[in-house]
């Protein structure tokens, strides 16, 4: 069993960066392929980055490529994103989950946090 807690989230202003972290529960955090999801209003849930059990494989949505960073620290059982060059096009609620393999579909993940608030203005 797993527990989940983001943080990190706030109000910043375009071009600004943010570092959000998820925090798990439990011993089992490096068997795990971790993902971070964002939704916004109104919207369907999106993939925005994903990592391997290593840290060695890293997946990326086009929309985020380049301006974040996805990491992980086993010894924190710690999971990070890494955000610059924010856009108001960023603007979402940003969950991190877990899966057994790289997905880019929520259905795919089985422990979800309940979510960090990242708003963007102009």
């Amino acid at each position: 069993q797993v527990q989940l807690v983001e943080s990190g989230g706030g109000l910043v202003q375009a071009g600004d960066s943010l570092r959000l972290s998820c925090a798990a529960s439990g011993r089992t955090f490096r068997a795990y392929y971790m993902g971070w999801f964002r939704q916004a209003p109104g919207k369907e849930r999106e993939f925005v980055a994903g990592i391997n059990w290593s840290g060695a494989g890293t997946r990326y949505a086009d929309s985020v490529k380049g301006r974040f960073t996805i990491s992980r620290d086993n010894t924190k059982s710690t999971l990070y994103l890494q955000m610059n060059s924010l856009k108001p096009e960023d603007t979402a609620i940003y969950y991190c989950a877990t899966a057994n393999a790289y997905s880019a579909s929520y259905s795919s993940y089985f422990y979800w946090g309940q979510g960090t608030q990242v708003t963007v203005s102009s």
